[in-house]
């Protein structure tokens, strides 16, 4: 059986990987540094919130093709080892290219010449060459190096990486054939390209969608402060209107990739991406208007007041975290003196009732289905128009 190593297996993109490759009869090794996470998987449980994916897991265990360590130097016994460590941005908003690299160096003595290394996450432009270069000269010209980006949504990774076709991009025909082997097995299609068209595609894939928040907060501002009504506007210009069809709502344009691509993009570009930095201005400043709003709306103050963050998840529905905006809410709240309480279904917070009871002000943060039914008496600001659309 062809086995697979997962390098940072149990999080949030190797865990679906994992699971889908599983599915489809590969033996699957989950390889992370965290021993609860890797607990939780080897008992059945997923970690985090993943539509579809505990059914898969459990039968992956009983069919004991999937299994989760600690141990690196499983990586020696894999057929082809994946590593899902992207590139993040630093404080200055550079691509910090040392962390992919880091992880490939601490796992190239477990490394062999036959094995088909791939890079699954994000990388900027050219990551794939250099470690292209460190790997041959540890194991050889002949070493097999891919890169297969991941395009998955967060939450519901695993019946997408069904549904969605595969770019692929390798140093070799035979990397190449044998990374469609592997992927041809649970994407509908893949697509070849050059690595570097590779690493650029997935740049641009999730710039694309930052820019597409952007242009809705930015007329969701731009209405608002002309006292208009923003969500009017847009369910005119787009009823029956094909052109209009995917015309994004606003709201706070968050979560772990699609500020830090766009801002590689950037740094690719060499800072000439004038609408990426106009769209993380947009994007990043979204949550000051909010307050501003809710000022407005309280007299011009907001010391002293208990102010509720409904959802403080980067995305509805979900229980992840990862560049949340309502924690930039929170910290601008405090620096305006306010006292801040804070809800979310999916984390440890005070009861929603007790929330609302004590609350002077409300944003709403993440539109959550368990805040359908909140019919707010205190003022609020919901720049996703969620309790006015179900109201």
């Amino acid at each position: 059986m062809y086995k697979i190593g997962i390098v940072g297996g149990c999080g949030h993109v190797g865990l679906p990987l994992g699971l889908a490759l599983a599915s489809r009869g590969f033996e699957v090794c989950l390889i992370d540094i965290n021993d609860e996470v890797i607990a939780k998987v080897n008992r059945g449980e997923i970690p985090f919130k993943e539509s579809g994916a505990e059914p898969i897991l459990r039968k992956a265990l009983d069919d004991k093709v999937l299994s989760a360590t600690k141990d690196m130097a499983k990586a020696s016994f894999m057929n082809a080892v994946v590593f899902v460590t992207g590139t993040p941005v630093d404080e200055h908003l550079n691509p910090r290219i040392s962390d992919v690299l880091n992880v490939v160096r601490l796992y190239e003595p477990y490394l062999k010449k036959e094995q088909l290394v791939i890079l699954r996450s994000t990388i900027f432009p050219g990551v794939f060459d250099v470690v292209d270069r460190m790997l041959q000269k540890s194991l050889g010209e002949e070493m097999k190096l891919a890169f297969c980006p991941e395009r998955i949504v967060q939450g519901k990774g695993v019946e997408e990486i069904f549904s969605l076709p595969q770019i692929i991009a390798a140093n070799s025909e035979a990397a190449r054939k044998e990374a469609e082997n592997i992927f041809g097995k649970v994407a509908p299609k893949t697509i070849f390209v050059e690595p570097k068209e590779a690493e650029l595609a997935k740049l641009m894939t999730n710039s694309w969608r930052y820019l597409e928040f952007a242009i809705a907060n930015q007329f969701y501002m731009m209405a608002e402060e002309n006292g208009l009504d923003f969500y009017k506007i847009l369910s005119a210009l787009s009823e029956d209107y094909p052109r209009a069809r995917h015309f994004a709502r606003a709201g706070f344009a968050a979560g772990p990739c699609l500020f830090k691509d766009t801002m590689q993009l950037s740094a690719f570009s060499n800072n000439k991406f004038f609408l990426g930095q106009a769209g993380m201005l947009v994007n990043e400043g979204l949550p000051n208007f909010v307050i501003e709003r809710l000022e407005e709306k309280m007299g011009g103050c907001l010391k002293d007041k208990n102010i509720a963050i409904l959802g403080m998840t980067f995305k509805a529905n979900n229980d992840d975290t990862r560049e949340s905006l309502s924690f930039k809410v929170k910290k601008l709240l405090e620096f305006k003196m306010a006292n801040v309480l804070v809800h979310d279904p999916y984390l440890d917070t005070e009861a929603l009732d007790g929330v609302l009871a004590k609350a002077d002000g409300i944003i709403l943060g993440a539109p959550h289905d368990e805040y359908k039914d909140i019919k707010p008496s205190a003022p609020f600001v919901d720049c996703w128009n969620f309790w006015k659309s179900e109201q």
